[in-house]
């Protein structure tokens, strides 16, 4: 895949996982690519060490919102705790 094949992807993932996890997040076009684009790599990794992808596949659509979600997800967990009121 190209690399703007890989942005505009990370963006469409990164956008609908901020919609599928209601509440703020901090960023605004550029944080949403890298979370889908992030979330693409860490279900391609998850998929190549389950063996549920061969060496040249990547995750999908799915696959990269599912990760974007878990991604999004952890940083919720790790910034809740970081906050001092």
């Amino acid at each position: 895949m190209s690399i703007i094949g890989a942005i505009v992807i990370g963006l469409l993932a990164g956008i609908v996982a901020k919609l599928l996890m209601p509440g703020r997040d901090p960023g605004g076009f550029i944080l949403t690519i890298v979370l889908g684009i992030g979330g693409a790599l860490l279900a391609t990794w998850i998929g190549h060490a389950a063996g549920w992808y061969a060496a040249d596949q990547s995750a999908g659509f799915i696959g990269a919102v599912v990760g974007a979600v878990v991604i999004l997800g952890l940083y919720r967990l790790v910034a809740g705790r970081r906050r001092i009121d």
